[in-house]
């Protein structure tokens, strides 16, 4: 294996001459065969998601580096747990305004967990919200970021990604995409008054993370512009965006955004967005764009990171539609591509798919 870490940076940051990396994210597919207690393909049988990758020959989206910010309350906030029954965990944070809780259950068919009950459901919550998002301060912890150096940097550039923003918080973290609506018809002028206090409070968390040596800074988004239209994307989330490009880059950050839903309404914004790429956007047949659709929204700038169409990981799309897509990405995007799959490998992928592109790309990079 190449040095992968290295050639990820110099990829980011122009210094590769053209050349691309392959960072196809099983972490969904392995979780799932996790789950099932299914063994893995033949070849790769007890192998932990590390060496899967080391095995695959290719890189690696370091998001376990999340785990080096941290934040933390002041000691008049509590925070506990409580298992309510076999799928069920209520949390719970107490304060001198009053308390909160949200109760999460275990899906049946993966490791995944959902919302049962959210933090946020009327305007005396949002008045808690706002002072936990105050209060609360940030901090890096460089011994867990030497850890995972020693076990991951390998694989690729340390990357994190950042709280969510306003609205997105509150459809997917907070309150549910239909009780956000009903707030903001309800109480518009407390809901607004929140998200400045959001905003506010992560002016501390820009601070520490510009001062932190992790290089490639994500926006864990996940925007999709049937839940989110396009005119509360410019009111809402645009601005938080400006300012935190303002702040990173003169950090010298890599900065994007996971937008992995219907895009189409968001593109013209993408030059705008203080962006210096855009991830997991999805080309048709999956998603509502096409490669050409999303070349002209990026321009010449604003790289591409991933791209790849999941569904075509599954044998039920021919090998050869695989194929076209990665040689339309490799060639469009010469020179802003990070390639990878457009939002993970499916749970019915094939393993080879990913070693066909693994050779397309070692091949693409030969000639540069």
């Amino acid at each position: 294996m190449t040095d992968l870490q290295n050639l990820n940076r110099s990829i980011l940051f122009k210094q590769a001459g053209g050349k691309t990396i392959f960072q196809p994210r099983i972490d969904c597919w392995y979780d799932d065969r996790a789950y099932r207690g299914e063994a893995l393909p033949a070849g790769y049988e007890g192998m932990s998601r590390k060496q899967l990758y080391e095995a695959l020959g290719v890189s690696a989206r370091l998001y376990e580096f999340n785990a080096c910010l941290e934040r933390y309350f002041p000691e008049e906030v509590k925070q506990h747990s409580r298992r309510l029954d076999d799928r069920h965990v209520e949390y719970i944070i107490e304060t001198p305004l009053g308390t909160v809780n949200t109760i999460y259950a275990s899906n049946t068919s993966n490791a995944g967990q959902m919302p049962a009950k959210w933090w946020i459901e009327d305007e005396k919550d949002l008045a808690i919200w706002s002072y936990l998002d105050e209060v609360a301060e940030y901090r890096f912890n460089m011994d867990t970021y030497h850890r995972l150096q020693k076990e991951l940097g390998h694989l690729g550039i340390p990357t994190m990604f950042l709280p969510r923003p306003n609205l997105q918080h509150m459809f997917i973290e907070a309150c549910g995409v239909e009780n956000t609506y009903y707030l903001q018809a309800d109480s518009p002028d407390e809901l607004d008054a929140y998200f400045a206090a959001r905003s506010r409070g992560h002016d501390k968390m820009l601070k520490v993370v510009a001062e932190c040596p992790i290089e490639c800074i994500n926006y864990g988004d996940n925007l999709h512009c049937k839940i989110l239209p396009p005119y509360l994307f410019e009111k809402y989330i645009l601005p938080e965006y400006q300012k935190r490009g303002e702040v990173l880059h003169k950090a010298g950050k890599f900065l994007h955004s996971h937008w992995d839903g219907d895009v189409a309404g968001f593109l013209p914004y993408a030059k705008t967005c203080f962006l210096d790429g855009i991830e997991a956007i999805t080309p048709t047949p999956q998603g509502d764009v096409t490669v050409e659709q999303v070349k002209e929204a990026l321009g010449d700038g604003v790289f591409l990171i991933d791209g790849l169409a999941a569904v075509l990981f599954s044998d039920v799309y021919p090998l050869d539609q695989l194929k076209h897509q990665v040689e339309q990405l490799l060639h469009l995007f010469e020179g802003q591509l990070v390639l990878g799959i457009s939002d993970e490998f499916p749970s019915d992928g094939n393993l080879d798919r990913i070693l066909v592109v693994r050779d397309m790309v070692e091949e693409f990079n030969a000639k540069r």
